[in-house]
């Protein structure tokens, strides 16, 4: 073993001298081939077992219908894409809420074109409440009564909150702690009289 040390040793002081008597831009020239020739090397060394898992989950993602229709979903929100739906509450015989031509706002058990709206998101869990027949905002003044209005206002954006039993519940966002919510009779209450806790605000969006 202290040969082999010697004579390695050895061999290393004679390529030092060799090299220090190789001219400069020849030993420039076999610097760039060496980097030239392992820089595909260190590509593939970034390849790591981690990144290729990486790449597989998102490609199976890609695959899963159920996961794109999660995507899609949380996409077309964002973007603004209106939904078309009935508002449904579990209260007395059971009310759809509907927004009539003269602006009033009321519940009817049984499902008509009044009660048909367009439910669009202008920001992040905040949206607004369009009577498609009558052409009326559902909106909320400062006194938690509810009205239908011809122009969109910051007192027509409602923030759209998800229940625990996956009912919906809307929250004025011009006047806060003030809800939507409809009596045993299918009138409308006012938003300073009623909270998420009661049922009288909860509504099912129904297709």
């Amino acid at each position: 073993k202290y040969r082999q040390e010697r004579r390695y040793m050895a061999m290393s002081c004679r390529m030092s001298v060799h090299a220090s008597w190789l001219p400069v831009p020849l030993l420039v020239w076999g610097l760039v081939c060496t980097s030239v020739r392992t820089a595909p090397f260190a590509g593939r060394q970034t390849d790591t077992p981690e990144r290729h898992w990486e790449t597989l989950y998102s490609r199976s993602l890609a695959r899963n219908p159920w996961e794109k229709r999660e995507i899609n979903r949380d996409g077309d929100y964002l973007t603004g894409i209106k939904r078309l739906r009935r508002l449904y509450c579990n209260v007395g015989i059971g009310f759809h809420i509907q927004v009539l031509p003269d602006g009033k706002i009321t519940g009817i058990h049984n499902e008509n074109t009044y009660s048909l709206l367009e439910i669009s998101p202008v920001e992040r869990g905040v949206v607004t409440l369009f009577g498609v027949r009558s052409g009326m905002f559902l909106a909320m003044n400062s006194k938690g009564k509810l009205y239908g209005s011809g122009h969109y206002n910051d007192e027509c954006k409602f923030k759209e909150n998800l229940l625990a039993n996956n009912y919906n519940a809307y929250e004025s966002a011009a006047h806060p702690g003030m809800y939507i919510g409809l009596s045993k009779t299918g009138k409308t209450k006012k938003g300073n009289r009623v909270t998420p806790a009661m049922t009288v605000t909860h509504f099912l969006p129904r297709i």
